[in-house]
């Protein structure tokens, strides 16, 4: 207790008129700046592994011109008909057929002729992409599982560097992690480029997601540190979330001039390289220094603060700290894991809802940002869409979580998203626009719902257990992003079915977001007993304190 109270009082911005000053206004902009390269560099797969029209190439072969025509069989999908994509009548007959002058459909029935798969390749559109993975590594037929498993091994990466790197930014700090995995997120996504074969650009598609979101976590962890009061729950809020929105934003502009899957990624990845500078404007969380005994380099950034926000810092700033780190050395720690999410029934009920609910969100944010390419028929629009729709979307999650109570929040979103993805199966195929409408209606209640989670969660622990189960709960959603590219591919049974099995797993967790506990307006729990006191079921329209001041909890998002 006192090492926080200490912080917040020796900290020179925390009075009320220096939160915002020239070196918060740095970090905060700065910070958000940093997470801009997650916005396209977790959803390029959307154009990098989009699969174009294809059908099997047909050899330069002494073929007439309606034989050559008719060589690629018509099938009907979904009412339509398109070209075969994984078979065509075999040459040899073609030929022979097209060698006696015979004519496709009048002399030979199509139907009674045997069919070959795509022994010579396939022949790929052009008319939105020039190549993507799928095109250079022919990730179709027999070998089409390839092109969700690739976009999974990035969400591996993903999974694992996520929870790698809050264990290194607690060992060696957080501003050497956040440029770290900038680093490697940067220099693998341009190695790919060289990839000579699928096996090769999936390992490295793997290393490049360890990245990802791990400069993310860092930098919010970071600000989270050093920003304070208002300034703090803004930047944890909404002003970090818009910067990856503004990312994603980017992408399809990106994407939409360059074609090529090569000419992407080095697109995406050159214009990281102007974040190096941003080394000498970053500092290092005092918070942390401290907690490692580096005293003198916390001083030094305050000090340093204190000038940039022209006020004049004490000349002795941690007097006491020596001697209150050896007082709280002389008391037994307590040494909290896992298990004591299931430690009670009550702690392990709300742990498991818990799950339930950050798994559920995550699967419903990378299925509806992973399927914006099927969307609409330009998909450079689709994207850009389901882009923009996360910023009123943070925005409310910012003015929700100041407002309303959290459990009414989330309820309310996840029917939101149930109701509008079961709606679009309803929608005439005549009026596609309306289903893009109500799919962009449920990723808003996603984007929302899911960024929201992060301070629900943070209030119903105690502080001993508080990183711990939004790491847990983190850890579990990152698995439910996994198996989203083949939920997505459901669709090849009924076009509908990934729409509602997203939308039955957030009505079941609406359901069950209703036993969880209320903790707008409430005091953070301390200790494991206090939040044994808090009981599972009261009503979701009713606080304890309804008139007093929201608690809006930042602690981590590790």
């Amino acid at each position: 207790m006192w090492f926080q109270n200490s912080i917040n009082s020796l900290l020179v911005w925390d009075k009320e008129p220096l939160k915002w000053g020239r070196f918060q206004q740095t970090v905060f902009f700065l910070l958000c700046a940093s997470v801009v390269p997650n916005g396209f560099g977790v959803f390029f797969t959307v154009f990098l592994t989009d699969t174009p029209s294809h059908h099997c190439l047909v050899p330069e072969v002494n073929l007439s011109q309606a034989w050559r025509d008719a060589t690629i069989p018509i099938e009907v999908v979904d009412g339509r008909q398109e070209l075969s994509s994984c078979s065509r009548y075999r040459l040899d007959v073609v030929r022979n057929l097209s060698a006696q002058g015979l004519v496709p459909g009048r002399d030979v029935n199509l139907t009674d002729l045997e069919r070959e798969g795509c022994v010579d390749g396939w022949s790929y559109s052009r008319d939105i992409y020039q190549s993507t993975i799928v095109s250079e590594f022919d990730l179709v037929c027999s070998d089409q599982w390839k092109q969700p498993f690739t976009t999974t091994l990035l969400l591996l990466g993903i999974l694992f560097g996520s929870f790698v790197s809050g264990q290194l930014s607690d060992r060696f700090g957080r501003k050497p992690v956040l440029f770290a995995t900038m680093a490697v997120q940067t220099l693998f996504t341009i190695v790919q480029i060289f990839s000579p074969s699928w096996t090769v650009f999936s390992i490295l598609f793997f290393m490049s997601g360890l990245g990802q979101i791990s400069n993310y976590i860092s930098g919010f962890v970071l600000g989270a540190e050093i920003l304070t009061g208002n300034v703090r729950d803004m930047f944890s809020t909404m002003g970090i979330s818009l910067g990856f929105a503004v990312g994603y934003m980017l992408l399809p502009l990106f994407a939409y001039f360059l074609r090529d899957w090569k000419s992407l990624l080095l697109g995406l990845s050159l214009p990281c390289f102007a974040y190096i500078p941003l080394w000498w404007f970053i500092p290092e969380s005092p918070r942390w220094l401290l907690s490692q005994g580096r005293v003198e380099e916390a001083e030094a950034i305050i000090r340093k603060a204190a000038k940039i926000n022209k006020v004049e810092a004490p000349q002795v700033i941690f007097e006491d700290y020596s001697t209150h780190v050896n007082e709280n050395n002389t008391h037994p720690k307590s040494n909290n894991n896992f298990l004591d999410l299931l430690s009670t029934r009550n702690i392990r009920n709300t742990t498991i809802i818990l799950c339930l609910l950050w798994l559920t969100l995550s699967t419903g944010y990378f299925g509806l940002s992973l399927n914006t390419s099927q969307l609409h028929a330009n998909p450079y629009i689709s994207c850009f869409f389901s882009a923009a729709v996360e910023v009123p979307a943070y925005i409310s999650c910012w003015l929700a979580q100041r407002y309303l109570p959290r459990r009414v929040s989330v309820i309310s979103l996840l029917l939101l998203e149930a109701v509008s993805l079961y709606s679009i199966q309803l929608v005439p195929q005549s009026l596609s626009y309306l289903s893009f409408a109500l799919e962009m209606l449920g990723k808003f209640a996603v984007s929302a719902s899911s960024t929201l989670m992060y301070a629900y969660t943070a209030e119903l622990y105690p502080t001993v257990l508080r990183n711990t189960a939004t790491g847990t709960c983190c850890t579990v959603s990152r698995v439910g992003s996994c198996i989203t590219p083949f939920l997505l591919k459901l669709c090849f049974y009924f076009k509908y079915l990934p729409n509602i099995i997203l939308g039955t797993l957030a009505a079941v967790s609406a359901f069950a977001a209703f036993f969880l506990p209320e903790s707008f307006g409430q005091p953070l729990p301390q200790t494991i007993q206090q939040m044994r006191k808090i009981k599972s079921i009261t009503c979701p329209f009713t606080t304890r304190a309804e008139h007093s001041k929201p608690v809006i909890v930042v602690e981590s998002r590790l």
